[in-house]
């Protein structure tokens, strides 16, 4: 997986290209872990082909991380369905 970093202000937006597997969910925990207390976090998925559950974790983990300043955009829809069984899409905001 890619992830490609922008920052805007106090946003910061990952997008992340290709798979969030098992062996790329600790790629992302590296990058979450460098966002500033005092920043938000956007997490673009337009991009992303798959995510496993680690992935998922990972997003949880990150919204955790962020205090709730942290939302998922750009959500393909076959991801969305993920989110949406796991009943993510009511704990994470999507825009």
């Amino acid at each position: 997986m890619e992830i490609i970093k922008t920052e805007n202000g106090n946003e910061v937006t990952l997008k992340l290209v290709g798979w969030l597997d098992t062996k790329a969910a600790p790629d992302l925990k590296e990058e979450v872990d460098k966002i500033r207390k005092d920043e938000s976090l956007v997490l673009d998925l337009s991009d992303l082909e798959y995510v496993a559950s680690f992935g998922l974790r990972q997003f949880v983990a990150s919204y955790k991380k962020m205090n709730g300043k942290m939302v998922l955009r750009n959500v393909p829809e076959n991801i969305m369905g993920i989110l949406k069984t796991m009943g993510m899409d009511k704990r994470i905001p999507i825009e």
